[in-house]
């Protein structure tokens, strides 16, 4: 039905007689018997000449046959790439008549969300979409590449699944064979591929569609897609080597595309060449003292200071605790007052005590350190040297400290740090609004320079207690301990490091990963320390403890988050924008009403009956 696509002419197509199909973007009266018709596909649009007794209007879809010839000099369209041409003595032939859309597709008309989710098909052609789309298939099919590339196999899991230990919640699928009993649809593909692990098939991935019930928000949908792998007799470093190498590939074939309406620095992604050279590794330690964060934004340039020795034995009650932290502001003493304030009631809303603050000043003329804030009448001339040498402040720069136990107050001065980063000398590649969500605004200014990646390694095994006291998972329970720590797993739990490794972009998890458990002693010992049961082990996790009592090779790996990457690589601030047919933040559907009620003979089928109203969520 067409020769070409509508963004493909050039001026070197001038004289040839072409077929195009496509959709009416604009539509310009010129006189009573001339009208201009841009017609817009997937490649683009092109400007028609058509009679002007010709009836097309905005979405109607139609065929056009005509010829290629120059603009008249002076008319020509330096924004769109097919602006020197356009097509004459066109034969228009209408494929499908449309209806008025129900909001505008010109980019720079702004739809309400919830009209784009309820008339997506129409949202859809729209530029934005068609290049966000266009380039998470890139990304998909670089990660493909790359793992095949790497000796992978992929392998499908089960969609009907068995409940799982991971942290979240399951959709359950009742069971019409078998009633009262349930599947589960998959948090991960996880213990599916330990199996295939202890089966010999040595390096598995997947682009594995995962769901989980959980509240929704601009980075989580109920479904997701991410690229799971799993390695045997791989060391933690062979790991993050194999998912470097996919991820740096995938970023590359997203943004070198030339279609992508993405500028793009040649030069910005040279330091990344080297795998695992590129990425910084970081300890959970350092990275929670350096960034007070698990998952730093490195594109921030401004990391912790720590005041603890400065004040480990001083009188200043304020700044005496296990931990003090800081934070250095460049050119922020110019804060006023009230928003001083809204830092310290910020401060307090993260769970701190308090926010100390000192803006500094020029050295008076004995050299001496100058500091203003409520807290200066109690230091000494030996501390106002050290916290500004130790937060290497200048004159000019507000320093803020927050004094309480350590994991508190990197909690609290990292939060800041993120939320400050728009104040003088704090803004990395993306606007402050970005930062505080984490990704890159819509202004898809998006080069290897402006990604910042680190790989945060050494997590603790365990996260804190549940209410019966005994330890929480930090990651899932398959997860193994770090070598140097295993003796103390019964004893002091608490301090156990695992072999565990999250891939961080942006201030962004993008995925995470272990090397796994593979000797059934030690998965029931950690068992034992979660305080389940021998006969409670067996009976949600028989089937794995089999497995592992039949052989099973040391293994690891790693599960990417492409809906986040593609989001972050596009330059969106949800991955709503770079998903076809996404939930909106309560959850449902607003083009198909999804959920709905079942059919009462649908529900009877299953063995279900409703407590309360549908919808009602009682």
């Amino acid at each position: 039905m067409r020769t070409h696509l509508c963004g493909e002419l050039r001026a070197e197509h001038a004289g040839e007689t072409v077929k195009l199909c496509g959709w009416v973007a604009h539509r310009r009266e010129h006189g009573e018997h001339l009208a201009f018709v841009d017609l817009r596909d997937r490649s683009g649009v092109v400007q028609c000449v058509l009679d002007g007794s010709v009836e097309a209007r905005s979405e109607w879809v139609l065929q056009v046959e005509g010829q290629v010839r120059r603009r008249p000099a002076g008319s020509e369209n330096s924004d769109i790439p097919t602006g020197e041409v356009e097509l004459a003595q066109c034969e228009v032939t209408v494929l499908s008549k449309a209806e008025t859309p129900p909001f505008g597709l010109d980019e720079r008309v702004a739809a309400d969300e919830h009209a784009r989710l309820r008339y997506r098909y129409v949202d859809l052609r729209r530029k934005r979409m068609q290049d966000n789309l266009r380039m998470r298939s890139r990304v998909l099919q670089a990660l493909r590449e790359s793992m095949l590339r790497q000796g992978f196999c992929e392998v499908e899991t089960p969609l009907l699944w068995t409940p799982t230990p991971e942290g979240a919640r399951e959709f359950a699928v009742p069971s019409r064979l078998r009633r009262g009993e349930f599947y589960v649809l998959p948090q991960s593909p996880q213990i599916a591929k330990q199996l295939l692990m202890v089966g010999g098939i040595d390096r598995y991935f997947q682009v594995a569609r995962c769901l989980r019930d959980e509240d929704l928000r601009s980075d989580r949908q109920f479904e997701f897609t991410q690229l799971d792998i799993e390695a045997s007799f791989v060391s933690a470093s062979d790991v993050r080597d194999a998912v470097a190498d996919a991820v740096l590939a995938a970023m590359r074939a997203a943004l070198d595309d030339p279609g992508a309406g993405v500028p793009h620095d040649p030069g910005a992604g040279a330091p990344l060449a080297g795998i695992p050279g590129g990425i910084e590794v970081l300890s959970w330690h350092d990275a929670m003292d350096r960034y007070g964060s698990d998952k730093p934004d490195l594109r921030i340039g401004r990391p912790l200071a720590d005041w603890t020795e400065v004040f480990a034995r001083s009188e200043v009650r304020a700044l005496s605790a296990p931990a003090c932290k800081a934070l250095c502001i460049p050119g922020g003493a110019n804060l006023s007052r009230a928003r001083l304030d809204a830092l310290v009631d910020r401060a307090k809303a993260l769970g701190a005590a308090g926010l100390a603050w000192f803006r500094v000043g020029e050295r008076d003329p004995a050299g001496k350190a100058v500091l203003d804030s409520p807290l200066d009448k109690f230091l000494t001339d030996d501390q106002r040297e050290a916290i500004v040498g130790e937060a290497a402040a200048a004159p000019g720069d507000l320093l803020l400290a927050v004094a309480s136990e350590w994991r508190l107050a990197c909690e609290v001065m990292g939060a800041l740090r993120v939320e400050t980063a728009s104040l003088p000398d704090g803004t990395p590649a993306g606007s402050p609004a970005a930062l505080r969500g984490g990704m890159p605004t819509a202004a898809r200014a998006v080069t290897p320079g402006s990604l910042a990646y680190c790989w945060v390694v050494d997590f603790p095994l365990f996260d804190g207690v549940d209410e019966e006291g005994m330890p929480v998972p930090a990651h899932h329970p398959f997860t193994m301990p770090h070598p140097e720590d295993i003796e103390r797993l019964s004893s002091d739990p608490a301090s156990v490091r695992a072999l565990a490794y999250d891939l961080v972009l942006n201030g962004w998890e993008l995925g995470s990963g272990s090397i796994r458990v593979h000797d059934p002693d030690l998965q029931a010992s950690i068992f034992d320390v979660l305080g389940i049961s021998e006969q409670d082990a067996e009976s949600r996790f028989g089937f794995l403890l089999r497995a592992l009592r039949s052989g099973a090779p040391p293994h690891g790996g790693f599960a990417v988050g492409v809906d986040r990457f593609v989001a972050l690589l596009a330059g969106e601030e949800s991955i709503r924008e770079v998903i076809a047919f996404p939930k909106t933040q309560s959850g449902g559907d607003p083009l198909t009403d999804a959920p709905k009620p079942l059919d009462a003979r649908v529900l009877a089928e299953l063995g279900l009956a409703l407590r309360g109203e549908p919808g009602s969520g009682n």
